[in-house]
């Protein structure tokens, strides 16, 4: 750390920046556990350096992804609990190249602040890591800035990219999807990281008491249910592709079913799902009440329990469904591909 940096007319304008240089010593520790075979310097430099290694791949193609957490960050500053939403921020990224057949490499962050305090910070970036090693993706730079002015002192805002890789071949891009092929729900871990917005309004969440607990939730509180982090499935997807051939991927985000499975489907095919086929969380069914929500609405905004969706052969049905489950996922059959131009057909 710099002891010889120091600006104390920045620093009265809000600016510390010596509480920068320590917030990063205190993720160190941290960001060692996601050092993978591609790491080639520490964190603190003015890039993040990689190597690639490509063998074994006819015509590696690399795929990126970035995101956010949304709203649901306020859910973290109003619980004062830091550890976990950078778990959601590395998952939005690399849940999604996963959907191309990408293998995570690295992650870089970024937290925007009104103050920074370094072991908040350092905090925020705990979770960052933990996604990473969830992931296999290294954490090899980021970048923390502080915004006086802009933000309330307490307020940051989180977002990153992920980078991975794929053989060119095996990129999957819907092409060999067929009518018959069945969909294979992965349970979602809850809200994950879209429709903040509208929980916000629902629960008033700024004015209510989020340790309050409902009997749909069971032991959880509002609070700790609506945190929950979202969950990862690069591993699990990985395993079933060496398996199995995966036609199809959709990581369900915003816009729920309506908006994200018809975008893994090529035209003239849709996704044909009973609603009572879906195994929808206890969460999403308490917003519903409390909000006056419509089932339209709630799948078009929501996840309503499961995080992805996964096409594959009919044949191939039983075996994937045992791979995902002996790799942790509660899998389970959610419906089938058909032909038409609706996009998803919930009945």
């Amino acid at each position: 750390m710099s002891t010889n940096s120091r600006s104390e007319s920045y620093a009265k304008a809000g600016v510390d920046i010596t509480a920068g240089y320590k917030s990063v010593e205190l993720m160190k520790a941290h960001i060692a556990r996601t050092r993978n075979e591609g790491c080639l310097d520490d964190v603190g430099g003015f890039g993040g350096c990689f190597g690639l290694n490509t063998e074994g791949m006819e015509e590696p193609v690399l795929v990126s992804g970035t995101d956010g957490c949304g709203t649901k960050v306020k859910l973290a500053i109003l619980m004062d609990k830091h550890d976990t939403i950078g778990i959601d921020a590395v998952a939005m990224c690399v849940n999604d190249i996963i959907c191309c057949g990408a293998k995570p490499l690295f992650f870089l962050d970024y937290i925007a602040c009104g103050k920074n305090i370094p072991e908040k910070i350092a905090s925020i970036v705990s979770g960052v890591c933990e996604g990473c090693v969830q992931s296999g993706a290294a954490l090899i730079g980021g970048e923390t800035a502080e915004h006086p002015g802009m933000m309330p002192t307490e307020d940051y805002d989180l977002a990153g990219f992920a980078v991975g890789i794929v053989d060119k071949k095996k990129i999957i891009d819907n092409s060999k999807v067929s009518e018959g092929d069945v969909i294979i729900a992965l349970k979602s871990s809850g809200v994950h990281s879209n429709g903040f917005s509208l929980v916000r309004k629902v629960f008033d969440v700024e004015n209510t008491d989020l340790n309050r607990k409902y009997d749909i939730l069971g032991d959880k509180t509002l609070g700790e249910t609506l945190l929950t982090p979202t969950k990862i499935y690069v591993k699990s997807v990985l395993k079933l592709m060496d398996e199995v051939e995966v036609k199809a991927i959709s990581h369900i985000t915003g816009g729920g079913f309506y908006e994200n499975i018809p975008r893994s489907l090529p035209k003239g095919f849709s996704a044909k799902i009973k609603t009572e086929d879906v195994d929808v969380l206890p969460i999403f069914k308490l917003i519903a009440q409390v909000g006056d929500i419509p089932r339209r609405d709630m799948f078009n905004t929501f996840n309503m329990g499961v995080g992805m969706s996964i096409v594959v052969n009919k044949s191939d049905a039983e075996k994937a469904l045992e791979i995902l489950g002996n790799a942790g996922e509660d899998a389970y059959l959610l419906g089938e591909i058909v032909k038409g131009d609706e996009g998803v057909i919930l009945w």
